[in-house]
């Protein structure tokens, strides 16, 4: 034997030896599951209660401290399922456990009205309460996580959920029911978070990146309608977000690199009774776009927290922050196109920050337990541009913008059972301050303006709420009531909190064990954007004159529900959503809710509350949690979206208005820890608006730099199909000390496209086929504000594909 045979004999031993370590690594069984079991009222922990890991004969009891402990598992994915006498057994769905860390699994279980001790009652796979049988849907973090296009972002995932309109601009804006994007509220471990996206659009909810960590969440309640009565100031949905608790046995962290940022989380015990999580993350964005010549670079940072407090059985207190910083600049240097000539012209740059940080104190007892909520949450958003982007030239300044949006919030909440009746009632108050500096030159269908104003406002806010629910018949029946009065002091016609009194009423029946028939009809108000409130003109706050009020939806949802014993399940709901009140803007003449699915700001202009809508349709689902190896959602909506426009009071479609919209989304977990899943999405084209005669006027053009939507036509044109199929590739590794997890994941795989019409400037080209100079005046011997330029329509078409490769590394 030579000595490269010698060589090549070492390395082989070498490999075998690293291969046979690498495999015993692999399939070390040293994964726990811990937690403690808990009264659902009281927080008394509950002893001797049954844990069982479903589809396997392993399980535990709790001790006496309500403590359990499952060891020895392979990593992997589990459902655990609690129960215990004189309780409604609760199971948790697809725990994630692995060999780094012990998987923290706290259960609640509610007492069962029934009070039949020797009984343990089996309550459904899904989540359904008292106040909201119908139109709520529970997301577990495993659901986010895997979701093929989703990228980890909640906003994407509940885009697979029936009811849920989808743009094809890549954004998540939240269009619910044929709702606005600016009728959601989100709720984060029961702090109000205004918005849950960077680069967030002001006066809406939406943006192109989620902002939440999913490493800090535990599950999402996902409501759209049958609102309980303490979430207000909501028309379409209403979202609860609940984080898990930090690790409490020693320092642990998660390193996530992705397609668009760096993050890094860390968790672990502060004290014997205080636990953290802390994150930040750091896009990279801008170099990718500057690399693929793109004419706008984004860049998004972002800081989450969470420490919680157990101060002793009945008592903790809990700290939530979040916060992001934005900026959006311009790559003037990508300008070789129509399309990169045409968004240099007219995007803004726009940095923007916000943060919400907040408090909350629970307080157990008996037979219930008190909630208290302090937070504050403050937005700054900023937007410039310059014709031609040119700042050397103070008269080139086309539009300077910079709004301040304060908030100061204090919930307080009493829970009460009371043998049959769970009992839910609180005060709130809130102080507010807006202030606002615009100066802007517009052109619109009407003509040419310049908008220059300051204005500030403090707003004073107030609200009551109760709710009471009872089981009857064996617990077959369910019936809930609650009442909700919001006021505040910026002007008469909402000062008297009567005026916007909001009754709502749920029942449930179940005709069997698996099959019920549920309902919810209600009356729920919100308070138009602080862009509407505070416009000014001539110093006046002209919206206050004007009459503007709380918007007013009356809402209807019925249907049934079906659950399986392969933990899946059927439903079919009908809803009706009316609105009154709506603000009508007078500048464009058309309603608030056919905006807001795009960047910058809306409503910031005069408005009346005389618009009215509708929206109306049947949503079918069936969902599938991990069952075998397969999980999947099938949804089907069938709806309409309809306001009045103009003066004629005439409905006509709203933006929103996608008269049909599939979702199918299908996924297996593979041996060896592989995941494969596709998610396909289907809608039919959403309304548009053909562009005004008078675009092309030279004087418009040289400040809005686009085509002037004709208003007097409001959706009047439809824009084609939505067709996108989105796939992801999940596989993971877990080792005695950390875990790895590397996924593909591809958003809108055969990069489908929507047609998208854009009236840019017709320039001529130079040598190398490059737009040059600025655009030609094709009547120049017409007076100066006759003189149109040269445009042509080209087809900005939304729909490439986006795919985005991640690598996480957990200790």
């Amino acid at each position: 034997m030579n000595c490269w045979e010698a060589h090549l004999d070492k390395l082989k031993k070498i490999l075998l030896g690293l291969s046979l370590v690498w495999s015993i690594a692999l399939s070390a069984q040293t994964g726990i599951i811990k937690g403690v079991i808990r009264d659902k009222l009281s927080n008394e922990p509950i002893g001797f209660a049954n844990v069982l890991l479903v589809g396997t004969d392993k399980g535990t009891t709790s001790d006496e401290n309500g403590a359990y402990e499952i060891t020895g598992l392979t990593p992997g994915l589990y459902n655990l399922r609690f129960s215990f006498v004189g309780y409604e057994d609760n199971t948790a769905f697809e725990v994630q456990v692995s060999n780094n860390k012990p998987a923290i699994v706290d259960m609640e279980l509610g007492t069962s009205s029934q009070k039949l001790e020797e009984v343990v009652i089996k309550a459904p796979p899904f989540k359904k309460t008292e106040e909201s049988p119908v139109s709520l849907r529970t997301i577990g973090v495993a659901e986010i996580q895997r979701n093929p296009g989703g990228n980890r972002d909640i906003s994407k995932v509940v885009q697979t959920l029936p009811g849920v309109t989808i743009t094809p601009a890549f954004r998540n804006d939240l269009i619910i029911r044929g709702g606005a994007p600016n009728e959601n509220r989100f709720f984060l471990d029961e702090v109000e978070v205004p918005n849950i996206n960077h680069f967030a659009t002001q006066g809406a909810s939406g943006g192109p990146v989620g902002l939440i960590n999913v490493n800090f969440i535990n599950d999402v309640d996902f409501f759209s309608g049958a609102f309980p009565a303490n979430r207000g100031n909501a028309v379409s949905s209403v979202f609860n977000f609940r984080q898990r608790d930090g690790r409490d046995d020693r320092i642990g962290g998660t390193f996530m690199v992705s397609a668009t940022d760096i993050g890094l989380t860390l968790e672990g015990p502060l004290s014997e009774k205080t636990t953290f999580l802390f994150s930040a993350r750091r896009s990279y964005l801008q170099v990718l776009f500057k690399l693929f010549e793109l004419p706008f670079l984004p860049i998004y940072n972002d800081f989450q927290a969470k420490v919680k407090i157990k101060l002793d059985k009945k008592n903790e207190l809990t700290f939530i922050g979040l916060g992001a910083y934005d900026q959006f600049e311009l790559n003037l240097e990508a300008n070789e196109t129509e399309e990169q000539q045409s968004i240099l012209d007219r995007l803004p740059e726009a940095p923007q920050w916000n943060y919400t940080n907040g408090l909350v104190y629970k307080h157990y007892r008996t037979n219930g337990y008190y909630t208290v909520v302090l937070s504050r949450n403050m937005l700054d958003n900023k937007a410039t541009k310059y014709f031609n982007n040119d700042k050397s030239r103070a008269e080139n300044l086309i539009l300077d913008y910079g709004s301040q949006e304060i908030e100061n919030k204090l919930r307080i909440e009493n829970t009460i059972r009371s043998g049959d009746y769970r009992i839910n009632y609180g005060l709130s108050y809130e102080f507010a301050r807006y202030n606002n500096r615009t100066f802007n030159r517009i052109f619109t269908a009407a003509g040419a303006q310049t908008i220059d104003y300051r204005s500030a406002f403090n707003l004073n806010k107030y609200a009551a709420f109760g709710q009471i629910s009872r089981k009857l018949l064996d617990s077959r029946l369910t019936l809930s009531a609650g009442l909700r009065m919001d006021g505040n002091n910026y002007s008469d016609d909402m000062s008297n909190p009567l005026d916007q009194l909001s009754p709502r009423f749920s029942a449930s029946y179940n005709l069997s064990p698996k099959f019920a028939i549920n309902f919810n009809a209600g009356i729920f108000y919100q308070l138009p954007p602080y862009t509407i409130l505070g416009f000014q003109q001539n110093n006046e706050f002209v919206n206050r004159s004007n009459d503007i009020t709380y918007i007013r939806n009356r809402q209807l949802v019925a249907g049934i529900e079906l659950n399986t014993d392969f933990n899946a399940r059927f439903t079919i709901e009908g809803f009706y959503k009316g609105y009154s009140n709506y603000p009508f803007l007078l500048r464009e003449r058309i309603s608030l809710a056919n905006l807001g699915g795009d960047f910058g700001v809306v409503g910031n202009e005069p408005a009346t509350p005389t618009s009215e809508g509708r929206s109306y349709g049947v949503e079918v689902l069936f969902q599938q949690r991990l069952f075998k190896g397969f999980y999947g959602i099938a949804a089907y909506t069938l709806g309409r979206s309809e306001f009045t426009n103009g003066n004629n009071n005439e409905f006509l479609a709203s933006a929103w208005d996608a008269r049909h919209i599939v979702n199918l989304t299908l996924g297996k977990k593979w041996g060896k820890n592989w995941e494969a899943g596709l998610n396909w999405r289907f809608q039919s084209g959403l309304p548009r608006t053909p562009f005004a005669d008078n675009s092309s006027l030279v004087a418009n053009w040289n400040v809005n730099f686009r085509g002037i939507p004709d208003y007097s036509r409001i959706n009047s044109e439809r824009s084609g199909p939505i067709n996108f199929l989105d796939f992801r590739i999940d596989k993971k590794w877990f080792f005695p000390k950390w875990s790895l997890n590397l996924y593909f994941d591809i958003e809108n795989a055969f990069s489908a496209s929507v047609p998208t019409p854009e009236l840019v400037l017709d320039r001529p080209l130079d040598a190398t086929g490059k737009p040059t100079g600025g655009g030609v005046i094709e009547n120049p011997t017409a007076p100066n504000n006759l003189q149109r330029y040269k445009v042509k329509t080209i087809d900005n078409a939304q729909g490439q594909s986006i795919p985005s490769i991640g690598v996480m590394v957990e200790w």
